[in-house]
C-alpha cells in the first residue's frame, strides 16, 4: 500500500504549489511569474544535486525503498540533459504560461483545464501511433469526452458569464479579473503545450540504445529540474538587474509553492515506479483539491455553471484513470488475470 500513501502525497504537495503559487501571485505584480519561475527552480535545482551525491553513493536504485530512490538517487549524465532538452522545455514552458494565467483567472478555473492535458495527450499519441487503437477501452472514450465537454463548456462559462455577476462573485476573494480572451487562452496553451510534452516522453523513451532506452525516468527527471534551475539563474538576472525587483523579500509562498510542485514530483516518481495506474488516478484529482484551497483559503466562489463544467472535466479525468487500470490491451476485456 506504499504507492498509495505515495500518491497521497503528491496530491496534497501538488494541489499546494497550486495554492501557493496562486496566493503569492498578484494582480497587479507583471513579474510574479518570473519569480515563480526562481522559486520552482531553485529548489528543482537544489534537488537536482542532492540527487547527484546519492547517486554517488547509491549503487543500486532496487536495493532501497522507491521514495528513497526517487528522493536521493540518480544516474544522470551530461547527455540525458541534451536529449531531454525538448521535452523539458515544453513542460516548462506549459508551466511558465501557467503561472502568468495566474494574475488573469481564478485557480477554481485555471486547474482543472491545465490537469486535463492528460486526455489530449491520450488523443495526440493515437494520432501519432504512440497508442494502438486495439488498446482504446471503452472508457478512454468516455473520459476523453467529459474532460472535452468540460474543458469547452468552462470556456462558454467564462466567456459569456454577465460581467456585473462575475465582479460580484470575486468581490469576496478581493481579486478583479477583467473578462478577456487571455484568461482562458493561459491555460489552454498550458493543456496544449503540457499534452505535447507527454507525448515527447512516449517517443523519447520508446528510443533504445544496446538493446535499453537511451535514457531513463530518474535521468530524465534530473535533466528536467537541471534544465529548470538554469531558467531560475535567467529569472535571478532578469528580476535583478533588469527589473531591479526583489527575489526574496514577500515570496515565501512562491518558496513554498516550489517546495511542494518539487516534493509531489518525488512522490510522483515513486508512484511510477510502484503501481502507476491506479496511483495517478489519485494524483490527477489534485486539481479538485486545488480547488477545494481556492474556495476556502482564497475565498473564490464560482458559479453552479462553472463547477458543472469543472465537475464533468474531472469526472473525465478519473474514467480515463480507472479505464487505464482495469482494460488489458491483450485479451481487449477487464479486470484481466492473463498476467
Amino acid at each position: 500500500m506504499e504507492w498509495f500513501l505515495f500518491s497521497l502525497v503528491a496530491l496534497l504537495c501538488w494541489s499546494g504549489s497550486d495554492f501557493f503559487s496562486k496566493h503569492g501571485t498578484k494582480t497587479n505584480d507583471k513579474n510574479s511569474h518570473w519569480k515563480v519561475v526562481f522559486a520552482v527552480g531553485l529548489i528543482m535545482g537544489i534537488h537536482f544535486v542532492i540527487t547527484l551525491i546519492g547517486g554517488a553513493v547509491i549503487d543500486d536504485p532496487e536495493s532501497v525503498p522507491k521514495f528513497v530512490a526517487s528522493l536521493f538517487y540518480t544516474d544522470f549524465k551530461l547527455m540525458d540533459f541534451v536529449r531531454y532538452l525538448p521535452v523539458s522545455a515544453l513542460y516548462i514552458l506549459a508551466m511558465v504560461l501557467g503561472y502568468v494565467g495566474l494574475r488573469y483567472i481564478e485557480l477554481s478555473i485555471s486547474s482543472p483545464i491545465c490537469n486535463s492535458s492528460g486526455a489530449l495527450a491520450f488523443v495526440l499519441c493515437l494520432i501519432f501511433g504512440l497508442t494502438s487503437p486495439d488498446e482504446i477501452s471503452a472508457f478512454a472514450i468516455v473520459g476523453v469526452i467529459l474532460v472535452t465537454v468540460g474543458v469547452v463548456g468552462l470556456g462558454f462559462v467564462e466567456s459569456f458569464e454577465d460581467e456585473e455577476a462575475k465582479l460580484l462573485r470575486q468581490e469576496k476573494a478581493n481579486r478583479k479579473y477583467a473578462k478577456s480572451f487571455l484568461a482562458l487562452l493561459l491555460p489552454i496553451a498550458y493543456l496544449i503545450i503540457d499534452a505535447l510534452g507527454t507525448v515527447g516522453d512516449e517517443l523519447i523513451f520508446s528510443i533504445e540504445k544496446d538493446g535499453a532506452p537511451i535514457i531513463n525516468d530518474y535521468a530524465a527527471n534530473s535533466a528536467f529540474e537541471l534544465t529548470f534551475f538554469l531558467l531560475a539563474i535567467f529569472a535571478f538576472i532578469y528580476l535583478k538587474l533588469v527589473k531591479k525587483d526583489t527575489v526574496f523579500k514577500g515570496n515565501r509562498s512562491f518558496m513554498l509553492g516550489g517546495a511542494c510542485e518539487t516534493v509531489g514530483q518525488v512522490f510522483y516518481m515513486a508512484v511510477m515506479f510502484s503501481d502507476f495506474t491506479v496511483g495517478m488516478v489519485i494524483i490527477s484529482a489534485y486539481c479538485a483539491l486545488s480547488l477545494v484551497w481556492s474556495r476556502i483559503f482564497l475565498k473564490e466562489k464560482l458559479s453552479w455553471k462553472h463547477y458543472l463544467a469543472i465537475g464533468i472535466a474531472f469526472a473525465g479525468i478519473i474514467v480515463l484513470g480507472i479505464g487505464e487500470e482495469l482494460w488489458c490491451a491483450d485479451c481487449g476485456g477487464f479486470n484481466c488475470i492473463c498476467e
